[in-house]
Order: structure tokens, then sequence, then C-alpha cells
């Protein structure tokens, strides 16, 4: 029981993160790490938003965020019956935003048309679980993150060109590797299917070669891509039936991209978010199981917000279905997230750009796991 509910609660972790705040896409779960004996772990997973709305001209924005896919490689290993280790490859973090440019000519229209942002991240991280007597455990690691981004500015919501505005403007961020860390500690019964996880993941500080259309030669651009915090939970609660949920926080208002000679304050503004997750797990027979679990992350305290990230808040939920056979486990999950409304606006104060309403975003996975 134990072992078959366990994976329908890790369904979740496929779809659930459809649309996150920020620019957050896997959650940065470490599911595999607490997984039985030897385990290989392969997880794929695609996501549909349709995220679009109206500019101050009423010209429709088309839908800004494109469709991506998401995928995970995981390794666990028992040194012997006290330590453990997991090697994770994901992609955290990801963007991929972009204004269609409007046909229709509008006088002193107030619009985004070209402006675009795309940005990639490939991390490995390397993990150590140490067991102590009574439940307890710690864990830690290394974390290598590979990071790399455009982005333009453009429409009449920018004014005109440099330096009396910025539309036109681009900025390409070349790939950096960078290295980061994690810590944590966890408790577990298992006999009730208990356990309990809170782990640190660290800032990365990214320093890109950059190169900007508006200003000549190469300079050096430092983003941090932030710090989170994630505290998982699971238990039992009746016979065949498992209790799971997440917290997570994230702190994007550490997150600037500001590069050298900008005549701005910096390309993104984001506010920091705290994602909750909470499910429950069925096991139906020894081979089959299923879940359902809703996820809601509060709006920030205003909607005015970046339009490279045109969303204020989500609600979702996810249902998930499990088969396990001898050793091999396969996972399935779909979760459907409504994003809230939202006014992209450029930086001059209070003033919105577009108007994003009623959007929402589909996600779909499948995870296969072996024991070994």
């Amino acid at each position: 029981m134990k072992r078959i509910l366990m994976t329908s609660a890790a369904t979740v972790a496929l779809a659930g993160t459809a649309q996150a705040g920020g620019i957050d896409r896997s959650g940065q779960g470490l599911g595999p790490l607490f997984e039985d004996g030897r385990y290989l772990e392969l997880s794929f997973g695609h996501v549909s938003p349709s995220i679009d709305g109206r500019d101050v001209a009423g010209q429709p924005t088309g839908g800004v965020v494109g469709n991506y896919t998401q995928w995970s490689l995981a390794y666990k290993y028992d040194v012997n019956d006290k330590l453990s280790f997991a090697l994770i490859v994901d992609k955290p973090f990801g963007a991929d935003v972009s204004y269609p440019v409007n046909t229709v000519t509008v006088p002193l229209a107030d619009v985004l048309d070209g402006t675009s942002a795309k940005a990639a991240t490939t991390a490995v991280t390397g993990i150590l679980r140490y067991k102590f007597d009574g439940g307890f455990s710690v864990h830690g690691g290394l974390r290598a993150q590979r990071a790399e981004g455009e982005i333009t500015l453009n429409g009449a919501a920018y004014g005109g060109p440099p330096p009396g505005g910025l539309s036109g403007y681009n900025v390409k961020l070349a790939s950096d590797v960078a290295p980061g860390y994690l810590v944590g500690v966890a408790y577990e019964k298992p006999e009730i299917a208990l356990r309990v996880a809170l782990t640190y993941n660290s800032a990365i500080t990214h320093k890109f070669d950059t190169t900007q259309n508006f200003a000549a030669g190469v300079s050096i651009t430092e983003v941090e891509l932030p710090q989170s915090v994630n505290l998982d939970f699971q238990s039992g609660v009746a016979k065949d039936t498992l209790v799971f949920g997440q917290i997570r926080w994230v702190d994007w208002s550490s997150f600037l991209i500001d590069p050298v000679g900008f005549p701005g304050n910096g390309l993104v503004e984001l506010e920091d978010t705290t994602t909750y997750t909470l499910g429950v797990g069925r096991r139906f027979n020894d081979k089959w199981a299923g879940s359902i679990s809703v996820n809601y992350e509060p709006g920030g305290s205003d909607d005015l917000v970046s339009p490279l990230a045109p969303t204020n808040g989500r609600k979702g939920v996810t249902v998930g279905v499990a088969y396990t056979e001898g050793n091999m486990k396969i996972s399935m999950g779909i979760n459907y997230t409504k994003v809230g409304d939202a006014r992209p606006e450029t930086g001059t104060p209070d003033t919105a750009r577009a108007s994003m309403t009623d959007n929402d975003v589909l996600g779909v996975g499948v995870k296969v796991g072996w024991q070994f």
C-alpha cells in the first residue's frame, strides 16, 4: 500500500506546476530521494497556456504565452542502510512570452506589439541523505544550473527608440553555468506512509555575457535566480488512503535583470509567491491507485504586472492515476489551472498597457519509475 499510494501522490508533480508564479516550472521536487532501494525515474510533461487579453486601445493581444515541454531524469542509490545518494536533472525555470504584432493601425495606441521574453534553464543536482534512528534524516547537495535568455521591448507602450524611449530594445543573455546548494530535514514513519520534508534551495547568481542592440560591445549582467523553500508532507489517514500536500515559497522579489547601460529600472519586476497544494490518494487494488489535488497561489498585492509575466495568482486541480507492475511504476496526471486576471504595465507608474482576463492553463504528464 505504501508504495502504490506514494506513486499516486507523486503524480501531482507532473502537471501541478503548469503555471506557477514568476517563471517557476518544475517546483524543484525531491521525490526520488525518498524512494526505496535503487531507483530510476523518467518524466515528461506538456503545458498549454491560454493567456490573452486586450491592450488599452482595445486590440486583442492574441495568445502571449507559448506551449512548452518539461522533462526530468532522476537516479537514486543506497550506499548503505543509512546513507543514500540521488542525482536529479530538471528544468526548474523558463519563459516563452511573445506579444504578436497587431496588423490594425490604431492612432496613439499604447500596445506591446513584438514585446517578448525567452528563458531556459537546466539544473543537475547531486544530493546525499543520511538517516538517523527514530525516523529523522537530513539531506543536502550541490546544484549546477545552466541558464540563458533574450528579451525584446517593443510597441507604442515603450515610446520611441532609445534614448527617448525603449521601443525596439533587445538584450541577449548568453548561456552561463553557476553553482547553488540545498539543505533539508525529514521525518518518516513508514508504517503509516508518513513523511514530512523541509528543503531550502539557495539562490543561484548567474553572470551572463550580454549584448544589447543599442549598446556596443559585450558586458556582464548579474541575475539572481531566487532562493526557495519547499515543505512537503504526506500521511496515511485510513486504509488505502493517503493525504499529501506542499507549501512552496519563492523569493521572486530578488529576481532582477538590469543590464549595464539599460535606460530604466530593470526589465522584470516580480513579487514573492507562495503556492499551496493539498490532495488525497486512494489505492483501488494491488496495481491501481488514483489521486486528486487542488493548488492555490494568491495573487500579488497589485494586479499590475510585468508584461513578461502576465498573470496574477492561480487556482487549479490535478487528477492522477498510477499503475504498478512488478518493479515498474507508471504515473499519469492532468492539471487544469485558472490564472488570475492581470494588467501588464511598462514602467510608467501605475499605468496599465493591457488587460489579461479569463485565462487558463492545461498540463499533462507521464512518469515511469523502476526499482531494482
